[in-house]
């Protein structure tokens, strides 16, 4: 029989508004998720704190763990302390560093998790990855998909404007990793999945031509809403495919070589539009562009304090960060000289 249908895994509830906090406990409450309450409240630093108290208070067989630092260790802390006892599900509170940690553990001791995020830096909110810092390196670890997921305007204009910059540039990279796994496509037959590629793009579009202020209701619901969508993107293709191409990769090698000099998505959106330009695709870099300007993003390295020799070193790292992709950087193939070349070329386009 054919098969004419496929199942995608998504989050059974999903609030993305001001004051959505509010029906986080009776989400825990009222049986789909926890009947008793009995839940791990996992948090990390800043406003996670706050809102713990609330739930905590509003559930009182709530157990409040703190994760002290966004890395493997720091997961690996958390699961030691969920096994002490048994728990319907994990709350993960805080920005992306923390619902990592939580996410990673949540899925190594087999509970639901449900993702409550106090900034939108980045498009782990609704992932199947958790990206965790180990040895001075940061790894991406396949873990379940969280169960639900809520984000709270009220909380998100309270974090750092850095972090809400970071998630915008984590959305817009979308349309340059779908540019980079349809080259893979077309060069080495690489399966593309049509509907992961739909929804990822869909993300980026949904903001990229925004005029919006950044601390806008509507400005923020839509990136929070982009970066869950580009989650599930994740989960549909099975891989990061959809969501991380040589942009990526340049920024994964920034991380393990040049001491992570920016936010993730800080890195990737500047990523995306060197790669963008590399691969001559005058149709992305310039919306891409335009939005990094808008939004006050970097786009040359040393908006991001880096020296064009410690970024033509990262370009040349970048593509034995992810051995196993294919994007604009292994198609081109560059050698030294030509990476300085191209490099210095870009910054001469776009430097300000």
């Amino acid at each position: 029989m054919p098969l004419l249908t496929r199942n995608v895994p998504a989050p059974v509830a999903i609030e993305v508004r001001a004051g959505a906090v509010a029906g986080l406990t009776p989400l825990l409450a009222d049986g789909r998720i926890s009947s008793g309450g009995r839940v791990a409240v996992a948090v990390g630093p800043g406003q996670g704190a706050d809102i713990a108290a609330q739930v905590a208070h509003a559930v009182p067989s709530a157990t409040v763990m703190t994760i002290n630092s966004g890395s493997l260790d720091g997961a690996l802390e958390l699961i030691s302390s969920l096994r002490t006892s048994w728990y319907d599900a994990v709350v993960g509170i805080g920005g992306g560093k923390t619902l990592d940690a939580a996410k990673y553990a949540a899925s190594m001791v087999g509970l639901p998790f449900v993702a409550v995020a106090t900034n939108l830096s980045n498009d782990g909110l609704a992932s199947p990855v958790a990206s965790l810092e180990s040895h001075g390196r940061k790894a991406s670890f396949g873990v379940h998909i969280p169960i639900a997921v809520f984000v709270d305007i009220d909380y998100v204009r309270k974090a750092p404007l850095r972090h809400t910059r970071s998630g915008i540039g984590d959305v817009v990279s979308n349309l340059s990793a779908v540019a980079d796994w349809q080259l893979a496509g077309a060069v080495n037959d690489e399966p593309v999945d049509g509907l992961a590629v739909a929804m990822a793009r869909s993300a980026a579009e949904a903001l990229v031509s925004r005029t919006d202020p950044i601390d806008d209701d509507a400005f923020l619901s839509t990136l929070a809403e982009s970066l869950i969508l580009s989650g599930l993107a994740m989960t549909v293709a099975g891989t990061s495919r959809p969501c991380s191409g040589g942009c990526h990769e340049i920024s994964h090698a920034l991380d393990a070589s040049h001491g992570s000099p920016g936010l993730h998505g800080e890195q990737v959106g500047m990523g995306a539009l060197f790669a963008s330009w590399l691969r001559d695709d005058m149709a992305l870099v310039a919306p891409i562009d335009a939005c990094l300007q808008r939004y006050g993003l970097p786009r040359v390295p040393a908006d991001l304090g880096v020296s064009t020799d410690d970024f033509c070193a990262a370009v040349l790292e970048a593509p034995d960060t992810r051995p196993d992709r294919f994007t604009i950087l292994e198609h081109l193939a560059m050698d030294k000289q030509e990476v300085r070349e191209r490099v210095d070329a870009f910054i001469a386009a776009f430097g300000r």
